[in-house]
């Protein structure tokens, strides 16, 4: 296991800068997630992590010491790409055995000692029926387990994982993630996964940050990410469906977004004169319910647009005109036992705790600190 430590790491291609200077550090031990969209800069990351690329600028420190010169194989760290990279023409067993096989004289293990760790890898990843047979004979699931073994039977002191469950189907993922949080939980090795899904990030991560143009937005504990976003980026990248995100008016008794009157939250300073933001409502905090209903959370009336059944939450895309009668959506769940359909007239109501703040110029996050 290993303390990562990244000091002002920048990388260019030409003129392109791909990463501005970052500075990060990954505990001993954690399971760190990088989360953001395609092109932020994650894989990049990455890869001059594992010694693949060299940084513009900046130094990477393992346990203190810097690597940032090293070759990947003097690293001691173990890659799991999005592709699998499993060798075709080898069997499970061969491509496992692999990364012990091909080590440092000084460091290469006897024949029976690979076995027994291709044996003990291959039992808690529940591999040991498939080891005789190649890659093309196994499912997407199965074959990522063996790249996951290939990684982990050299013990490596960081395991790096690159949207390793991308390839997968929704269900299978979801099983995948398990498995991964079970081998982090056994194993403990310190562990950095890049991916684009807030939903693993979230479900995975110790710790988390949100990268948007190779920059860190937010680092934090999943929950605290998803409570108390920093900007509007993070406000609207995490979350399903994602945050809704409303011009208003902050005065100090209360919002006023489009036809909604909200009440000013606590931790947001008092004004001297009324203020243009962006109020942040999450979907989940808003209820949708029938619009002859009684109900004293109901702030607005619209149309339905759209309804997505999830489950148990069915979530309804909502119409409203502002009062300028100017019309803007608004997402929200379904009140218990209420099924709305396409062109129904509709209440919305918001629940007060539900109501982030932010500034319409910097993006940032308004509370009293």
């Amino acid at each position: 296991m290993a303390e990562i430590r990244i000091e002002l790491i920048e990388k260019r291609f030409g003129q392109k800068t791909i990463l501005p200077p970052l500075t990060l550090t990954v505990h001993d031990g954690e399971f760190f997630v990088l989360v953001g969209p395609s092109g932020c800069g994650k894989s990049t990351l990455l890869n001059l992590l594992a010694g693949l690329d060299q940084p513009t600028a900046g130094r990477i420190l393992f346990d203190g010491t810097d690597v940032t010169d090293l070759e990947p194989r003097e690293r001691d760290v173990a890659l799991v790409f999005q592709s699998y990279a499993l060798y075709p023409h080898m069997t499970v067993r061969e491509n496992m055995a692999f990364p012990l096989s091909v080590a440092p004289r000084a460091k290469r293990l006897e024949r029976p000692r690979i076995e027994e760790e291709v044996q003990r890898v291959a039992g808690f990843l529940g591999l040991s029926a498939l080891l005789d047979r190649r890659p093309r004979e196994l499912s997407g699931g199965q074959r990522q387990r063996v790249a996951l073994g290939r990684a982990l039977i050299r013990k490596p002191r960081l395991f790096l994982l690159d949207e390793p469950l991308s390839n997968l189907d929704a269900q299978l993922r979801a099983s995948m993630r398990a498995e991964l949080l079970r081998l982090h939980k056994e194993l403990k090795v310190t562990t950095i996964y890049v991916t684009h899904d807030q939903t693993e990030a979230m479900t995975l991560g110790d710790r988390l940050a949100a990268l948007n143009q190779g920059r860190i937005q937010q680092i934090g504990r999943p929950h605290d990410i998803y409570a108390a976003p920093a900007n509007l980026f993070v406000a609207g990248f995490m979350g399903y469906p994602p945050m809704n995100l409303l011009s208003a008016r902050l005065r100090n008794d209360s919002i006023q977004a489009g036809p909604l009157r909200l009440p000013r939250p606590h931790d947001v300073p008092t004004v001297n004169q009324e203020q243009a933001v962006t109020a942040g409502l999450r979907p989940e905090g808003i209820v949708v319910g029938p619009a002859n209903g009684s109900s004293d959370e109901s702030t607005g009336f619209g149309i339905v647009r759209l309804t997505e059944p999830s489950g148990p939450t069915l979530w309804v895309t909502v119409e409203l005109n502002d009062l300028n009668n100017e019309a803007f959506t608004i997402i929200g769940t379904a009140q218990a036992g209420f099924v709305p359909k396409i062109g129904d007239p509709v209440a919305v109501g918001v629940r007060h705790a539900n109501i982030h703040l932010f500034d319409t110029t910097t993006g940032m996050r308004l509370d009293a600190a």
